[in-house]
């Protein structure tokens, strides 16, 4: 179903950096490429990799698998800020939606989104991400916690409501939003080693703030699956992103200078976190399940580290400090040795 008359156009953006994800980014071009409601445009930004750019390039030109996708080198600095912000100065749609390039859409994903637009009060429409994962999911992993790995976590609504922000693996906007309030703020996202993010959510509260009466809504209908390698499920990486997760809240609420912006995150550790520790300690007592207690002392070990991310962050930036500290300095210590950019 292409856009029509009274229908918005999209552009649809991938942004990628590693040649490591080669068969994924080909997947998610292609669910794009077979959607219902047809893009106007679909725009892969290449992250500062001249060689995954040239792949792409020599593979479209042999193949003419490529055709009509535009691949464009991030203008900006490194990271997935700068690199979604040159495929906004890229599209031309009226709405503009982003895809990770190791995820696949669902093929109404985009005719689910664009259906929320029909109300003009909302500025941007996120959906539902569901993870893949490559050995099966952990016992020690919660639902609760996929966050961690860039999905939708348990407790989210289950219909279509109006929420704070969108997930970054499956967001879109109107494309005048950027035109209003900016793009997505460079000095958050993930760079090189520093898995820290918050970027669509400290877009979305700019523009919420910027435009007030206008909504944000999530539509777990519209649909993308996101691959979670191994790894992602080990403790040593769920500790690290947490204490990313807590130091990126840090400085958005220093951004926009409002603590009441933490709202949905204390709603989640008094609402959702306390059932999913008690189902676990049950799942434990009444039927023996190991995975159940360790579910239980996973939750709370996320939560105390990333409120330990949260308070340092804050702390090392006070103005009563004579010397500032390592903002990640305990992610350095905990995350997998391996290190490397950890884009969700």
């Amino acid at each position: 179903m292409p856009a029509g008359a009274g229908r918005p156009s999209i552009s649809v953006v991938i942004c990628c950096f590693t040649e490591a994800r080669w068969e994924l980014l080909l997947s998610g071009i292609a669910s794009v490429r077979a959607q219902t409601f047809r893009p106007e445009q679909l725009v892969v930004v290449v992250d500062h990799n001249t060689d995954l750019y040239r792949r792409l390039s020599l593979y479209g030109r042999l193949t003419g698998a490529l055709t009509g996708v535009e691949t464009v080198e991030n203008s900006g600095p490194p990271g997935l800020s700068g690199a979604r912000n040159t495929g906004v100065a890229a599209a031309t749609g009226d709405i503009v939606a982003f895809l990770d390039d190791d995820a696949e859409a669902a093929p109404d994903w985009l005719a689910r989104l664009v259906l929320m637009y029909e109300d003009p009060d909302v500025l941007a429409v996120g959906g539902r991400v569901e993870p893949v994962w490559e050995s099966g999911r952990p016992a020690h992993f919660p639902e609760e916690l996929d966050w961690i790995v860039g999905c939708t976590h348990k407790g989210l609504p289950r219909v279509a409501a109006q929420v704070r922000n969108v997930i970054g693996a499956n967001m879109s906007f109107r494309g005048d939003v950027f035109g209003r309030v900016g793009g997505f703020n460079a000095s958050l996202g993930r760079q090189s080693d520093r898995p820290l993010g918050c970027e669509e959510t400290e877009l979305c509260l700019r523009a919420s703030i910027g435009s007030p009466g206008t909504r944000v809504v999530y539509e777990p209908a519209a649909v993308v699956r996101h691959h979670v390698p191994a790894a992602r499920g080990t403790l040593r990486y769920m500790l690290a992103r947490a204490w990313s997760e807590g130091v990126s809240k840090a400085q958005v609420t220093r951004l926009l200078g409002r603590a009441e912006i933490l709202g949905p995150e204390r709603r989640y550790v008094r609402r959702v976190l306390p059932r999913a520790v008690l189902a676990g300690i049950r799942s434990f007592t009444h039927d023996g399940d190991a995975g159940g207690l360790a579910r239980a002392g996973v939750i709370v070990a996320v939560l105390a580290v990333t409120t330990l991310g949260y308070l340092h962050s804050l702390w090392q930036t006070s103005p009563h400090r004579a010397h500032r500290s390592d903002p990640i300095l305990l992610h350095r210590l905990i995350r997998n040795k391996g290190g490397g950019r950890t884009n969700d």
